[in-house]
């Protein structure tokens, strides 16, 4: 399902669907999944019936799930990183974005690079 109707961000799901009356189905075939894997949802953190809006700090849309263009302000105003805090900062936005970036894993390489422990943060 994943990929097809199904979208997962950490220990957060989304069912997605066309049609109101695939939903249910998707729904069906979701439940019945994790049924058998005895998988367990908390129900205080289900949602049902979100057509349009922010979900799981994304933007969930009639296209699909795109990003929050909320987040991408820290990362499009961002200067120059002065301390180990603020690098590791980026690469926790960059790694949350991932979904989104076409080549994040190499553009953010000499990040996640310079904050190794042998390596001298310049």
């Amino acid at each position: 399902m994943l990929g097809r109707n199904v979208q997962a961000y950490v220990d957060n799901i989304v069912v997605t669907s066309k049609e109101k009356k695939q939903h249910v189905t998707n729904l069906e075939e979701f439940f019945a999944t994790i049924g058998k894997y005895n998988l367990k949802l908390n129900p205080k953190k289900c949602v049902f019936e979100v057509e349009v809006g922010k979900l799981l700090r994304f933007m969930l849309i009639d296209r699909g799930i795109e990003v929050n263009p909320e987040k991408c302000v820290a990362i499009i105003e961002m200067r120059t990183l002065p301390t180990v805090k603020e690098v590791q900062q980026l690469t926790g936005r960059m790694a949350a974005l991932s979904h989104f970036l076409s080549a994040s894993g190499d553009k953010g390489y000499s990040y996640f690079q310079c904050l190794k422990k042998n390596n001298r943060f310049v």
